[in-house]
């Protein structure tokens, strides 16, 4: 008899509910939260299994991949559009969320979730861990900056070097700051040292991926940028269009329609936030430092003095996203003399 299953999953434990093909419910229980141990009990209880189906989360990968290792039919689903469905649920409970998915893998209506290769995760996590250093430097600064501000120091934008030096001078007047702000400037400098070693590990894995090497072509784009957007796409070819790559990273914008009313919106930000702000970065980069002759410079260019800087910057990150996946399949380089279409 063809089954259907569906996982909620938690930390410890998943509730796993089995339906057939007319929806009639065949048996629920829970499980331990692990690969192995699901694919033994789907196994025992749902021989003939159709499709299993679990939420994106946290373990979602980990579990889906195993699932599909061990010769199963899983599949991820989102679930901020599965949530849609299962709040028409009387009662919200580990045990009804398994009954609600497995009723979607049972229709079919659902919107599937493509699981990341492990490549990519473990380039997300690297970048991801750089990002952090980044803003907890920052804000340790921020700190030094707000507590000597209150003794009348205000500190210039300068380099590190030097602003630490003033920094050291000053405190021979304020020597009752000492303690405080020594501690701040070790922890920077720690965080400093661990964001350097980070740095050349990815520009070691570009020099190295031809894909990075590639997009690093593209004025604006530097390695870190391309890093992180091959690890979001993952696969260029899961994009029929290169436009949808700009939808997925939320660089376009929303849209509200209804009945006479047709109203558009700032962008979406859908998507990764890490990709979209080094995106913008790279398109502030492109309009703001290079300075060789480029259509696609100008064409932001002449759109900032039209709608302004904001706006030309997010249209020429948008572009830059669709470029980078057009040159990805294409296995082209970037012609510095190509047209940029409007």
């Amino acid at each position: 008899m063809t089954s259907y299953a569906g996982l909620d999953v938690s930390q410890q434990e998943t509730h796993v509910c089995v339906v057939d093909a007319a929806g009639a419910l065949l048996w629920r229980g829970k499980s331990r939260s692990e690969p192995a141990a699901l694919a033994e009990m789907l196994r025992a209880r749902a021989p003939a299994l159709e499709r299993t189906v679990l939420e994106s989360g946290a373990l979602s990968s980990w579990l889906c991949a195993g699932l599909t290792t061990a010769g199963l039919p899983a599949v991820c689903i989102d679930a901020r559009a599965a949530h849609g469905a299962l709040k028409q649920r009387r009662d919200k409970t580990d045990r009804s969320d398994a009954e609600g998915l497995a009723r979607l893998a049972q229709t079919g209506w659902y919107k599937q979730v493509r699981i990341k290769s492990r490549a990519s995760l473990e380039q997300r996590a690297l970048l991801a861990a750089r990002e952090r250093l980044v803003r907890i430097r920052r804000d340790l600064m921020n700190q030094v900056r707000g507590l000597v501000k209150a003794l009348g120091l205000v500190l210039p934008r300068t380099t590190p070097r030097r602003l630490t030096a003033r920094i050291q001078a000053w405190l021979e007047q304020a020597p009752g700051m000492r303690p405080a702000i020594d501690a701040l400037l070790a922890a920077r400098a720690g965080v400093a040292e661990q964001l350097e070693r980070l740095d050349r590990l990815i520009l070691q894995r570009a020099a190295h991926d031809p894909v990075c090497r590639r997009l690093a072509t593209i004025p604006g784009v530097g390695a870190v940028t391309a890093a992180c957007f091959i690890s979001v796409v993952d696969d260029p070819e899961r994009f029929g269009r290169a436009d949808q790559v700009a939808a997925y990273l939320g660089l376009t914008p929303r849209r509200w329609q209804s009945g006479e009313v047709d109203r558009r919106g700032g962008v979406s930000k859908a998507g990764n936030a890490m990709a979209r702000h080094l995106l913008y970065e790279a398109a502030n980069s492109l309009l703001a430092r290079v300075k060789r002759p480029c259509a696609l410079r100008d064409w932001g260019l002449r759109l900032q003095q039209r709608l302004g800087g904001k706006k030309a910057r997010t249209a020429v990150a948008r572009k830059l996203a669709v470029l980078m996946h057009k040159l990805w399949r294409r296995q082209q380089d970037f012609d510095w003399r190509g047209p940029v279409a409007a």
